[in-house]
């Protein structure tokens, strides 16, 4: 009897024990679930083969197929990091776990840009493609964006650009749509532009390329030097010396065309330009002989409450200011109207006149 006793609490014992064992172990090897994230340590990072040792539950590989993805990974990770993958496949048919780690990578991409974006910080993109709006960059971890033309300095055709590489910045990201903005503007510094710009002088005549047509002016492109750019624009006043045509109708990108350099925008680090300085201004010409205290005939061209303009003629007009109408005399559009020059003002281009009076009203200064 008391063998059997002995026995039976041996057993008791011994199944006790295994029970644990079973439990320790399944509890060790828990299954893998699919979509599940889950922490492991790089162990292999070749491009042929990632593995992540995931501790007591099994070592999986990696699967990625995507080349630009892939080496994306191969140049932000290192064997012995820490990871989170995320299951495709809790046991293939080779016995192994499969994972991904693109939720990993844009993780750490998404963070990194952040920062570029946070520091202005300059980096190498490469133009893989030209559209209408602009172009297609990808950085060097393989990440694409998009380079607006406004925010890009070329004077080269846009189908040869691609393939080079240009100096970025992020300029602007939106993670719920995965859209990303960089500027190759933003990227030139203060220091940059001011030693780039002294190598062009105010009145200087030169070359400029066209690269964004807007209703209040023209963007374009100065080639300072072979390896140097910087931006230009004209505004649409500078454009004539007559009222600005419809730009949007008469100018296209890419088109090179003779302007003056009248300024420089530090802010916005780009150089003033003209295009009606090119030739003398017809004002001066077409004022020569007219003389102050002289009287001309005209008729009136518009009234307001501010002022009166009087058609000249010979695409001339003359400026009555408001203290300079009689009390209780009144114009109309069209009415003949004699003047005297009080003023010719060159440099704002504006004649001032005062109508002559047969006898002086009162109040009349």
């Amino acid at each position: 009897m008391a063998t059997k006793k002995t026995t039976s609490t041996n057993t008791s014992a011994s199944a006790t024990s295994m029970e644990e064992l079973l439990k320790k172990a399944d509890a060790k090897f828990t299954r893998l679930q699919k979509g599940e994230n889950v922490s492991g340590v790089i162990t292999k990072l070749t491009p042929q083969e990632i593995l992540v040792d995931l501790g007591g539950k099994a070592e999986a590989i990696v699967l990625e197929k995507d080349r630009k993805i892939l080496r994306s990974l191969l140049s932000t990770i290192k064997v012995g990091d820490k990871v989170t993958v995320s299951v495709l496949n809790p046991e293939s048919d080779f016995g192994y776990p499969v994972v991904s780690l693109r939720r990993f990578l844009s993780e750490g991409v998404w963070k990194k840009l952040e920062e570029l974006q946070k520091e202005n910080k300059k980096i190498r993109a490469t133009i893989t493609e030209s559209t209408r709006g602009g172009f297609m960059v990808e950085i060097e971890d393989g990440i694409s964006g998009f380079l607006p033309n406004s925010h890009a300095s070329f004077v080269q055709n846009a189908q040869d650009l691609i393939g080079s590489t240009v100096d970025v910045v992020v300029l602007e990201l939106n993670r719920s749509t995965h859209k990303i903005i960089f500027s190759q503007k933003a990227a030139t510094t203060n220091e940059d532009f001011n030693k780039i710009a002294k190598k062009l002088k105010i009145d200087q005549k030169i070359k400029t390329t066209i690269n964004n047509v807007a209703s209040f002016g023209l963007f374009t492109v100065i080639n300072v030097t072979d390896s140097e750019v910087i931006d230009g624009f004209i505004h649409s006043s500078e454009v004539s010396w007559d009222q600005a045509p419809n730009l949007e109708q008469t100018y296209q990108s890419g088109v090179v065309i003779d302007a003056v350099v009248i300024g420089f925008d530090t802010e916005a680090k780009r150089a003033n330009l003209s295009i009606k300085k090119l030739s003398e201004d017809p004002f001066i010409d077409k004022t020569s002989n007219l003389k102050i205290d002289q009287k001309i005939s005209g008729t009136v061209k518009s009234v307001s409450d501010n002022n009166i303009l009087v058609n000249l003629g010979n695409d001339l007009e003359g400026f009555i200011p408001k203290d300079k109408v009689p009390a209780g005399v009144s114009y109309e559009v069209s009415q003949p109207i004699t003047v005297t020059i009080s003023e010719i003002d060159k440099k704002k281009r504006r004649i001032t006149v005062s109508p002559l009076l047969l006898r002086k009203t009162i109040g009349y200064r």
